[in-house]
């Protein structure tokens, strides 16, 4: 099978290229640097058309900088754009991809406090990450109306060795300094980095699985567990609450409240149609992504 991949050179974009390459497929990837194996995207519409499925994965990560006006929009067009563009190169394809699996997140639905439980069912959020998820989605509509299956992996925290936000929470406590973000009541939607790719290989190969598809682990947990789930990982304490003050300080009131809220979301149609977790309870994934090898 010949896979056409954006965002490749990201952290899940690696991981799923080593799958595909395990498993035979020819992957081609989607780049701003092109180079062996890695085409431009001005050269996307010819890679395209000769391509059995396209995974598109690109977009600037949400967390890495403070959301000013300047740097929302670029969070926007990252992913609004880039979908509209990879979105119509499937439709006019001569020959088109059978499936456009098109990233999303559980961001979808919304900041949320609650412990309702999500699933794809659920309804949109009505904060800025919400309504950009919204259109993220809708981006791709072209692909879907020129006939092609689409599936948006709605995200949650992907969690890998050397990569993703866990290597941005894991320092502190091994500094003897994490702990708990905010109330921790909110809840935290993770899956090892492993089972995502297998999902998102699932989502290619399973004709019968188009829409949204929340790629989550079976079990979202508290972030007051999850933060105690680390500390017992690491072998170091778990007490040093990060208040939500200190949060908006030193992040900006965007991710301060991405981090301060959160989702309940459930893996409902993944498991529906038959896919099995490796990694479905959080201490054993932390304990192969954290723990010493």
């Amino acid at each position: 099978m010949r896979v056409v991949v954006t965002g490749g050179t990201g952290f899940i974009g690696r991981a799923l290229l080593s799958a595909l390459a395990a498993r035979g497929d020819e992957a081609v990837v989607v780049s701003r640097e092109p180079g062996p194996g890695r085409v431009g995207w001005d050269a996307v519409e010819e890679a395209v058309w000769r391509a059995d499925a396209v995974v598109h994965l690109a977009g600037e990560p949400v967390a890495d900088a403070r959301w000013t006006a300047a740097r929302f929009e670029r969070l926007r067009s990252s992913r609004i754009d880039t979908t509209r563009w990879v979105a119509s190169a499937v439709a006019r394809a001569a020959r088109k991809p059978r499936v456009l699996v098109s990233a999303s997140g559980v961001g979808f639905y919304g900041t949320r406090t609650d412990a309702d439980v999500l699933d794809e069912s659920a309804p949109a959020g009505d904060d800025p990450l919400a309504r950009l998820t919204v259109e993220w989605e809708a981006a791709a509509s072209e692909a879907r109306a020129a006939g092609v299956r689409v599936v948006h992996p709605r995200m949650g925290m992907v969690l890998g060795r050397n990569g993703g936000a866990i290597a941005r929470i894991v320092p502190a406590f091994r500094w003897f300094v994490g702990g708990p973000i905010g109330s921790g009541t909110q809840f935290v939607s993770w899956i090892h980095l492993d089972d995502a790719v297998r999902a998102l290989l699932f989502a290619v190969d399973q004709d019968a699985l188009s829409g949204p598809v929340n790629l989550v682990g079976p079990h979202a947990v508290p972030m007051e567990a999850f933060a105690h789930a680390i500390g017992r990982a690491l072998r170091r304490p778990s007490a040093l609450r990060v208040p939500g003050f200190a949060l908006r300080v030193a992040f900006g009131e965007g991710i301060a409240q991405l981090l301060l809220t959160g989702q309940r979301a459930v893996p409902r149609r993944l498991l529906e149609a038959g896919f099995t977790f490796d990694f479905p309870e959080l201490e054993r994934a932390l304990v192969d992504v954290v723990g010493p090898r």
